[in-house]
């Protein structure tokens, strides 16, 4: 879903679709923008390609990633990206955010403290035999000595 579609959508609608709130969006986009703006400052020059997706397609992206469990080859067909060009894109953007240090998520000790109880279900999936052809050594013999015989002559 490209960002021109997203930006009119109301604010609940908003919330719904891209899994977080237009706020959180704007401070993800505030904080992407400038560690790019930094990155071209770096690069000292206009020099190379321009990217193909804008910042905040980028983050769409992400965000659809971390929510949906999409494969990068599914999301890279929906924004026409390579495979390996929509992992990069989303690692950068995921890495910025980590960094950043404004948003994280409970870490394991958290859900432990919490007070929902868990309910664990194993499954037993038992190995069945597998009914294989036996070799037959009257049938495979005479062969070989065919086989041997050809060779020969």
């Amino acid at each position: 879903m490209k960002w021109e579609k997203v930006e009119s959508l109301p604010e609940n609608q908003f919330r719904r679709i891209v899994g977080v709130k237009r706020a959180t969006f704007s401070k993800m986009l505030e904080i992407v923008t400038s560690a790019y703006a930094a990155k071209m400052a770096a690069a000292r020059g206009p020099g190379g390609r321009p990217p193909k997706l804008s910042i905040e397609d980028r983050i769409l992206m992400t965000l659809e990633y971390l929510r949906e469990y999409r494969t990068y080859a599914h999301i890279g067909v929906s924004y026409g990206l390579s495979e390996s060009k929509t992992w990069s894109n989303i690692r950068w953007i995921e890495d910025l955010l980590i960094k950043s240090k404004e948003f994280s998520l409970p870490g394991r000790k958290a859900l432990t403290k919490s007070d929902c109880e868990f309910e664990v279900i194993l499954v037993d999936a038992f190995e069945s035999p597998v009914e294989r052809p036996k070799k037959n050594s009257v049938k495979v013999t005479p062969e070989r000595k065919k086989d041997t015989l050809k060779r020969v002559n």
